[in-house]
């Protein structure tokens, strides 16, 4: 390594003068060419890969937003199909758009908002659960009797990130 570095000083030491423009240079600086063949080294695929790489980087960002695209629609096109394996037999037989079925699992299991997913208009919310246990039997009798009477009421409530809730 020592004797690599002695050369490389050494060549700071040598002048010579440019076959072109006539100006004298150190053959340190000089950047030597040479037109015949020259045999590959690993060094020269490995910069040809780098340069394939970069091309093929450049490409998928090119296509990676129209990629993501359909791969989001690929994947909502399967929800229905998956969402339907998931509710139970009973279920399934109701023509709900799986998107407007929202889980809430107690006292009822779901409520459908109808036409939610459409983004449209609400057309109805309905409550679904199965045959409830004698224990939940007169909780969901009692909801049903609610929702017939009409007494029921609606309130905004804003919690927000400090803690703060507010009612509107």
């Amino acid at each position: 390594m020592k004797n690599l570095i002695n050369a490389s000083q050494s060549f700071r030491k040598i002048l010579c003068v440019c076959p072109c423009c006539g100006e004298i240079v150190r053959v340190s600086d000089l950047h030597l060419q040479f037109n015949g063949k020259v045999a590959k080294t690993w060094l020269d695929d490995y910069e040809l890969g780098l340069v394939s790489l970069v091309d093929n980087e450049r490409l998928f960002e090119e296509k990676e937003g129209m990629l993501r695209q359909k791969s989001i629609e690929r994947g909502r096109a399967k929800v229905p199909t998956l969402v339907k394996q998931c509710l139970c037999e009973d279920f399934k037989q109701l023509d709900y758009d799986p998107y407007d079925i929202k889980a809430v699992m107690d006292p009822v299991d779901f409520v459908v908002f109808d036409g939610l997913n459409e983004g449209k208009e609400v057309r109805r919310v309905t409550f679904l659960t199965r045959t409830p246990s004698t224990i939940l039997q007169p909780v969901i009798d009692s909801l049903k009797k609610t929702v017939d009477n009409a007494k029921y009421d609606w309130k905004v409530v804003r919690i927000y990130t400090d803690g703060k809730v507010e009612f509107e």
